[in-house]
């Protein structure tokens, strides 16, 4: 099932709760581009690769790309989120929820934000709705364990796949270039990292952007009364209103989260940049075809991680990854709690 642009347009103004559930869904994809699409273009940022305006270009029209391509091919990550929580029962009151769960999120990630600290907005998602699903079924019931179980997958996916094939590829990039004159090969590594960033912006796209969609599906199944939904096609507008908004976000307060994550975590030079860049492309390339929901930002990460402790651990401030940390093992218990007790109440009073 899907619906088309005009029949969208037609029941926004005419449909409160259809209404509501969009702004709120479009206000947590907005939070995800100032917060989360950055680390993308961080490493070519910080390495000076590429300016900042010309990054935030280039990731928005990448960030489309990966949505629209993957999208087009594999749908399974956006499946794998719709089908992971159950919605079902009292359309009503699970459209209450499920915007519960959404302000919950965007109230978990702005106060992340304003303290500089890159937290990841797939598990803040994930730990949202599941919180909501199970105030809304009374327990455990209203989650899908066989679902879940991806995004514990994806999580030791994202966190050892990510370090060791930063590790490993910036030491190949280093035996490689081994005898090469350094000023000579900064010219091929510029552009390298740009197109590594751009590859990092495809992959956020293919795999954040179906994360959303298959919540915003959700919201239009149950504005409807229709709940009972299990399969559907992603619309090409969707995609575009996912990419531009999402592009906004990182339009608006993306430099925090590019200085910590590329500049202040590890002083990278521009082959690592290059380095950390194909990892985290590479991590979220096999989770996205698997249909594996995860962290855009876990994977960017452990992969500038696992580059900066090829050449020494010292090289890596572990100060600043220790509130990231601090942050990823918050997010699934402080959101989720935060999204059931919104539930609660917002069922309550409605």
């Amino acid at each position: 099932m899907t619906i088309s642009f005009f029949d969208f347009l037609g029941q926004l103004f005419n449909n409160i709760p259809l209404l509501i559930t969009v702004i709120l869904t479009l206000g947590v994809i907005l939070v995800n581009g100032w917060t989360d699409a950055p680390n993308a273009i961080a490493t070519c940022v910080s390495t000076r690769a590429i300016g900042p305006k010309a990054a935030i270009l280039m990731a928005t029209i990448f960030n489309f790309l990966g949505v629209f391509v993957m999208t087009m091919i594999n749908a399974n990550v956006a499946q794998t989120i719709y089908n992971m929580v159950d919605f079902r029962g009292d359309p009503h009151y699970a459209l209450i929820a499920l915007c519960a769960a959404l302000f919950a999120i965007v109230v978990w990630a702005t106060t992340a934000w304003y303290f500089g600290i890159p937290t990841s907005e797939s598990h803040a998602l994930i730990a949202g709705i599941s919180g909501a699903a199970i105030a809304l079924q009374g327990g455990l019931k209203g989650i899908n364990g066989n679902e879940w179980m991806k995004v514990i997958y994806g999580l030791l996916l994202s966190t050892f796949l990510g370090f060791f094939m930063g590790w490993i590829i910036v030491k190949i990039i280093g035996f490689i270039f081994k005898g090469f004159d350094r000023r000579k090969t900064s010219g091929f590594f510029k552009y390298s990292q740009i197109g590594g960033g751009a590859a990092m912006a495809f992959m956020h796209g293919a795999q954040d952007g179906q994360k959303f969609m298959g919540v915003f599906m959700l919201g239009i199944f149950l504005a409807n009364g229709r709940g009972d939904i299990e399969n559907f096609i992603i619309p090409v507008w969707l995609m575009v209103l996912c990419s531009l908004v999402m592009a906004l976000g990182t339009s608006i307060g993306g430099y925090k989260i590019i200085k910590a994550v590329g500049m202040d975590m590890v002083k990278l030079e521009q082959y690592q940049g290059f380095a950390a860049d194909l990892a985290g492309a590479g991590c979220l390339l096999l989770s996205s075809v698997t249909g594996i929901p995860v962290s855009t930002t876990h994977t960017k990460t452990t992969a500038i991680m696992g580059v900066g402790a090829a050449k020494r651990l010292s090289s890596v401030n572990w100060g600043v990854v220790k509130e990231m940390v601090w942050t990823w093992v918050l997010t699934f218990p402080g959101c989720g709690i935060i999204g059931f007790l919104m539930a609660e109440l917002f069922i309550w009073i409605f």
